[in-house]
């Protein structure tokens, strides 16, 4: 488990083409290099260690999180969001994040709000129902609270620190963002829908 806390912004080193999808080979700063087999969540996608030398960390990613997150458009030298699961006895900051990516939303606007900047992604149907103000939201494996919504979009604002250490610091209007609503809404929804 995750919480959308994340720990370093790194370098896409490498891209190699396998036979069920690629493999992304990311720079890591980590201060205890990751071991084959662990956990890691890169841009909110939860993906698995399968290489870990020379200060870099490999990943195979399938096609299916590549179909159904932003992970399909990274090349050499994009940059992404990494975070390392939350240790049992861990601190507790953001909220529970799965690292199973929903879907894409696109940036359709970004203002500046003096040194904070409010964004408004366009999201499907089917995820804007687990949508609500002043509730999480993952973006890019951020967490973060929705301040506003409509029926098909939503927006947050980024604190100087947000966008200073994670990606969408940078992202453009028109690109894609992956999401990840709130797990409980969706639990809860599917508990309803079997006594009804």
């Amino acid at each position: 488990m995750f919480t959308g806390i994340v720990e370093r912004l790194e370098n896409v080193v490498a891209i190699e083409p396998t036979a069920a999808g690629r493999r992304l080979v990311v720079a890591s700063g980590f201060e205890t290099t990751p071991a084959i087999g662990d956990s890691i969540a890169v841009n909110g996608v939860c993906l698995t260690v399968v290489d870990a030398a020379d200060r870099c960390i490999a990943f195979d990613v399938v096609t299916e999180s590549l179909d159904r997150s932003n992970l399909g458009a990274l090349e050499a030298g994009s940059q992404v969001n990494l975070e390392r699961p939350m240790a049992a006895a861990g601190r507790f900051d953001g909220h529970v994040v799965q690292g199973h990516v929903d879907g894409r939303g696109t940036v359709v606007s970004r203002t500046s709000e003096g040194d904070a900047d409010r964004l408004r992604v366009e999201l499907s149907s089917d995820l804007a129902r687990y949508v609500v103000e002043k509730g999480s939201i993952t973006v890019d494996g951020v967490s973060l609270t929705v301040t506003a919504i409509g029926e098909d979009w939503f927006e947050f604002v980024l604190i100087p620190h947000t966008l200073d250490v994670t990606t969408l610091g940078k992202r453009g209007i028109g690109e894609h963002v992956n999401l990840e609503v709130d797990v409980i809404a969706k639990y809860v929804e599917r508990l309803l829908e079997a006594h009804s």
